[in-house]
């Protein structure tokens, strides 16, 4: 999408797909007795409304269409959320209307042009629409994205976004995003003489398992401990990533922008990969390497092969933040290739 066309009166005229975080009780509002509520706003907007399964106490609510049909979608949405509060305020002894609140899923990369240079673009957002905007400092757990949280009353936050899907068109994100996805309430986990399929397990954020066991459908792993060994096929790998230091959750460590933590000081860390595995690491003209230096905020030197030795070394400098989420994109690669392996119909070139 080129800039010029983007007009702030909403005038778009482009195809987005913009994506909501909500509780179970706001999903259970939009949906409905017997879905009618959605099935509604689906007809009357003309925007794909999709709701993510799963037994999760949080849902993504993706919304697709024209700009026209999202921002007629926006307004059904939150003048439902405002017949809520306003149904919830006869029955109770408050007598201030809360705002209606919507949280928005964005790349992070993203978010430095939603905040502008000193915080002007978003302090615009605020005078302009009348809608209270916050971009959290912590990116969602196990993803590079942050919840935008637009507050006020319906028509404020509609014309909030759109005025935050005209950034988002002018700054698209940099490099790949890892999007969130909500943490089931329970982990289901099927064994089966001793073995358990990836493809069913969901692993808790800050969970000891590799990370090549999430979302990806792998082969039979055989539990040992608190690790699922693979098939011989893929151990290199998953003994590759058990060997670093597990991290919390990514929503418990990363700052405001990785990178420019003033009260972190840096630090380096070291991992060491066989020279057989450093290519999908680098990839094609570096463009995998540059991608983990960009959005993880640290840098990263990848030490020549010596003679004789069957590993290389790569050396993480940066805040801790930093470093434990160029730790986290270099495993995400790892599984990503795993899947790749697993599945040679996925096979591009890299």
């Amino acid at each position: 999408m080129e800039p010029s066309k983007v007009q702030p009166e909403g005038g778009l005229n482009v195809t987005l797909t913009i994506r909501l975080l909500m509780h179970g009780k706001e999903v259970g509002s939009i949906v409905g007795k017997k879905g009618e509520t959605v099935k509604k706003m689906r007809e009357d907007s003309n925007a794909r409304i999709n709701i993510s399964e799963g037994n999760c106490p949080e849902r993504i609510v993706t919304i697709t269409g024209p700009t026209d049909a999202i921002f007629k979608a926006f307004a059904m949405i939150a003048f439902k959320f405002e017949e809520d509060i306003v149904n919830s305020m006869s029955n109770s002894q408050a007598t201030s209307k809360p705002p209606v609140t919507l949280r928005l899923v964005v790349p992070a990369s993203q978010c430095g042009s939603l905040i502008g240079k000193g915080g002007s673009k978003i302090k615009e957002m605020r005078e302009t629409t009348g809608a209270q905007v916050q971009v959290a400092g912590d990116m969602l757990p196990n993803s590079t994205e942050r919840a935008v949280t637009i507050s006020g009353a319906p028509e404020a936050i509609v014309q909030c976004v759109k005025q935050i899907c005209v950034v988002m068109l002018e700054s698209p994100p940099k490099g790949a995003t890892i999007p969130y996805r909500p943490k089931p309430a329970t982990a289901q986990v099927i064994f089966s003489g001793g073995q358990v399929r990836a493809d069913t397990l969901a692993a808790p954020a800050t969970a000891g398992l590799s990370l090549l066991l999430q979302h990806q459908p792998l082969p039979a792993y055989t539990i040992q401990g608190q690790y699922a060994i693979p098939h011989p096929d893929l151990t290199k790998l998953h003994q590759l990533v058990m060997q670093q230091t597990p991290f919390t959750s990514l929503g418990q460590t990363i700052p405001a922008f990785p990178g420019l933590d003033a009260s972190s000081q840096a630090s380096t860390h070291e991992l060491t990969i066989p020279n057989d595995l450093i290519g999908c690491i680098i990839g094609r003209q570096g463009t995998k390497i540059n991608e983990i230096r960009q959005m993880s905020g640290a840098q990263i030197k990848i030490a020549n092969a010596m003679e004789g030795s069957s590993d290389r070394q790569i050396t993480i400098t940066g805040t801790p933040a930093n470093i434990s989420l160029a730790q986290y994109l270099i495993n995400a690669r790892f599984r990503d290739v795993a899947a790749m392996w697993t599945d040679p119909s996925t096979m591009t070139t890299s």
